[in-house]
């Protein structure tokens, strides 16, 4: 099933520039790339939309993802690498991919 041109324009704000933000517990990205600065792990993310979806995160810092709340598994974050999440609608997690 395509992706309807509504969920493309959540994740994508602005012809899709990417969002930088500090790294918190909780992350609420707002564009599909979001940069991330500081240290402190993401426990939790919510959802820019709730049907099935991809964000991309580049870290500037150490920070990584941990398991919990609505994270599947815990990845370390590598200054200056992308991590790509899957979010899974009917299990409501995301899922870092590799």
């Amino acid at each position: 099933m395509a992706i309807v041109a509504s969920d493309w324009a959540v994740l994508t704000p602005g012809g899709g520039t990417a969002n930088t933000m500090v790294s918190a517990a909780t992350l609420a990205p707002t564009t599909f790339t979001t940069v991330l600065t500081g240290n402190t792990a993401i426990t939790a993310i919510t959802p820019p939309i709730s049907s099935g979806h991809m964000l991309c995160l580049i870290f500037a810092g150490t920070a990584g993802i941990t398991a919990g709340n609505n994270i599947a598994n815990t990845k370390a974050g590598v200054v200056g690498e992308a991590m790509l999440l899957v979010y899974n609608p009917v299990t409501a997690k995301y899922h870092a991919v590799g």
